[in-house]
């Protein structure tokens, strides 16, 4: 089957939507699928994955299990993933029995950071400054060409500011290439920036296209804790998010929604930092302020529907809820807002373990 946007009529309700991986992303596309009269069914490799909890058809089998990846791809008119790292070899097995949104072009893009920076940088959009750093020498060499302080990540996996540290000169380059046992990796310049943002968006398998208001981000080591909108961005930063947003969509041939992590430089630039293939952490405000969630839109673009409208009718601060803060939930619960827990058996330090958000303005009556 081919897996081209605008290529089949749009899944009716009743149809299934695959979905790879079972975490709380998983867990929240497959609780919109439900209220839209569509099934969800779960692959994923952890017996104790939220998105279990949620849905009725699962697979819990190694994403190298060819059986069942097979019958996983004959249960489900459509599929779509939760997280960027599922493996190539998956996706590969995937591609040929069952339409699969976003493409497997995007998917390789956007998991090789080094890559995805040459892409960004190959449409004019701005970046950080990088290299490669594929060996010791690599390491050290960076720095001679004025790149301290700079930022050193593995070029694949990592989330949550794993797989990176700041790195003062190439000493501590070396020392960090050796920790992360010498894989392939990306020094990026250090960026001064005023604050981060985000823009997620939609792409529609036409090629429809529709983005959110740009939430502003701040991270605690490495990890989101809250995301506030509407941020500090002008009004024609605004804008220039979101036509960098769909020049990335266009070029990867994107359907589905995505993110973009953006830096706000000191002079007002706006700096692409990641792309994220998937429903996005600093777009978890959407369920309760805008009419359509990030949710509901991913739903829709994989399902073949006309996209749903973005527009904010409330003022939002979504926070992340890590580790044993979850454990106070009863406070929580009691001091209004919307909370959401994941539904996730053991809490550990660094671990997201839920959100909540608070509305402000015209219509935050609603919850």
């Amino acid at each position: 089957m081919t897996t081209e946007p605008g290529s089949r009529a749009p899944l009716a309700p009743g149809g299934t939507i695959g979905i790879l991986g079972g975490g709380q992303l998983g867990r929240m596309l497959g609780m919109a699928a439900a209220r839209l009269g569509l099934k969800a069914h779960i692959y994923s490799d952890e017996p104790d994955a939220p998105a279990f909890q949620v849905v009725s058809a699962r697979t819990l089998a190694d994403y190298g299990d060819t059986r069942a990846l097979d019958a996983f791809a004959d249960s489900c008119d459509v599929v779509t993933f939760e997280f960027e790292n599922v493996p190539a070899a998956t996706v590969a097995a995937l591609a040929g029995r069952t339409p699969i949104f976003p493409g497997a072009h995007a998917l390789a893009i956007t998991q090789d950071r080094f890559d995805e920076k040459q892409f960004i940088a190959g449409l004019g959009l701005k970046t950080a400054p990088f290299t490669a750093v594929d060996c010791i020498g690599d390491a050290e060499k960076a720095f001679a060409r004025g790149q301290a302080p700079a930022i050193l990540k593995t070029r694949r996996l990592g989330y949550d500011g794993k797989g990176q540290a700041k790195v003062s000169n190439a000493r501590d380059a070396v020392a960090a290439f050796r920790a992360f046992g010498q894989a392939p990796g990306i020094l990026e310049g250090f960026v001064d920036f005023a604050f981060e943002a985000s823009v997620v968006a939609a792409r529609a398998r036409d090629g429809y296209f529709a983005a959110y208001d740009p939430p502003e981000n701040f991270h605690a080591d490495g990890i989101l804790r809250r995301s506030t909108v509407p941020s500090r961005l002008s009004a024609a930063q605004c804008e220039e998010a979101g036509n960098i947003a769909r020049r990335i969509a266009e070029a990867l041939d994107y359907v589905g929604v995505f993110a973009v992590e953006l830096f706000v430089g000191r002079d007002g630039a706006l700096l692409v930092n990641e792309i994220a293939p998937r429903v996005h952490n600093s777009g978890h405000w959407t369920l309760e302020a805008c009419v359509t969630s990030q949710f509901e839109q991913h739903i829709r673009a994989v399902a073949g529907w006309l996209l749903g409208d973005p527009s904010r009718h409330s003022d939002a601060v979504m926070e992340n809820l890590i580790g044993d803060e979850a454990a106070d939930w009863q406070r929580l619960a009691a001091g209004g807002g919307a909370l959401h827990l994941y539904g996730k058996s053991e809490i550990r330090p660094g671990r997201k373990m839920g959100h909540i958000t608070r509305l402000t303005g015209p219509r935050a009556d609603l919850i």
